[in-house]
């Protein structure tokens, strides 16, 4: 009994934790973008702003992500809550290509509380939460994650 009771204690922490991940943003066009939206796909879901010199300069790296690999979706929430209009512009100047989102605390809480910017959260094209990473992130670092976590996927199916 008391065994059974654990494996539920799990299984109901596990679908907690699995709802808290699950996310709906919408985009500064409007369009929804949900977890659910993107099976089959990594997805990496940058908090930024545009004060913040670490956030900026890991903005190239993920424009050339996005636009390079069809197997990964980058969302950007920009959280300069007080000036929508720096955003929009500053996203113009860097040419982002991404989607961005608007954020907020609220939108925020979706994921995490977020107490350091950047802040990256990264699902697998299951939609299980993967890594999260607080500061700098590089293109080859998460090339050499989803490398890394393919290979581990193939050696597992070879074991079966």
């Amino acid at each position: 009994m008391k065994y059974k009771l654990i494996v539920l204690f799990c299984v109901i922490a596990m679908l907690l934790s699995f709802q808290a991940h699950a996310f709906q943003f919408q985009d500064v066009t409007g369009k929804i973008h949900k977890l659910s939206d993107y099976k089959g796909r990594w997805v990496l879901v940058n908090f930024w702003a545009t004060w913040c010199p670490p956030c900026l300069k890991e903005i190239p790296d993920l424009i050339a992500l996005y636009e390079q690999r069809k197997d990964l979706v980058v969302i950007g929430v920009a959280m300069d809550i007080d000036d929508p209009k720096v955003v929009m512009d500053f996203v113009r100047s860097m040419s982002i290509t991404y989607p961005i989102v608007l954020g907020d605390r609220k939108i925020a809480s979706q994921l995490d509380e977020i107490s350091l910017l950047p802040s990256t959260y990264f699902f697998d094209p299951k939609g299980n939460p993967a890594a999260r990473q607080q500061g700098l992130i590089s293109r080859e670092s998460i090339e050499r994650f989803i490398e890394s976590k393919s290979t581990d996927n193939k050696n597992i199916s070879r074991k079966h």
